[in-house]
């Protein structure tokens, strides 16, 4: 799984055509701000990825992670804008903002198909976050030209085989490993 829009929600676009930024509202009535990751989010993401349970972490990344290390981070912060897209949720925490969630695309060789992930602070799942962040991701897609979304899960992932199939994935055992699961969407 690489580093993944409610019909409830109340989008307003905001900021410029270079930063777009939306404001949705979740199931809970808390307001979030969600636009494109940036080089200047490395802390935030740091931070974001940190505070996940290990299991939410393991799920996230299909594997056992601690702290993120600095490559990674860059690569997840440094998007390639040609064949990749990345979305943060943010919410005010005091004076700051607070990472609660992240979704990404990236675009197969084929330029045909995307890989996507999507990943929500634990305390904040089960609000319709990872749907209004995977709805959007969706519709980027198709606007590039993808004809097929997937991703790559842990077989005993409940939530991203509910989210999955709320969403319209189709799901298949991964032939590569017995431990994962492939979530596909036509585009």
């Amino acid at each position: 799984m690489i580093a993944p829009r409610s019909r409830s929600s109340s989008a307003t676009a905001g900021g410029d055509a270079s930063t777009p930024e939306w404001k949705e509202k979740l199931r809970d009535g808390t307001t979030v701000l969600i636009r494109p990751i940036s080089a200047a989010d490395i802390g935030i993401e740091r931070e974001f990825i940190e505070r996940l349970s290990p299991q939410s972490r393991r799920y996230r990344f299909l594997g056992e992670i601690a702290a993120p290390g600095s490559v990674l981070l860059d690569r997840l912060t440094h998007p390639d804008p040609a064949h990749e897209a990345a979305f943060i949720a943010l919410v005010a925490d005091g004076a700051h903002k607070r990472e609660i969630g992240v979704a990404r695309f990236s675009a197969d060789k084929d330029d045909r198909s995307c890989e996507c992930a999507v990943a929500v602070a634990d305390e904040w799942q089960g609000k319709g976050l990872a749907t209004l962040l995977m709805r959007h991701l969706i519709e980027i897609a198709r606007q590039r030209g993808y004809r097929r979304m997937y991703s790559i899960d842990a077989r005993d992932n409940e939530g991203m085989r509910e989210l999955a199939e709320f969403l319209g994935f189709e799901r298949r055992a991964d032939p590569n490993d017995a431990t994962q699961v492939v979530h596909s969407l036509s585009l």
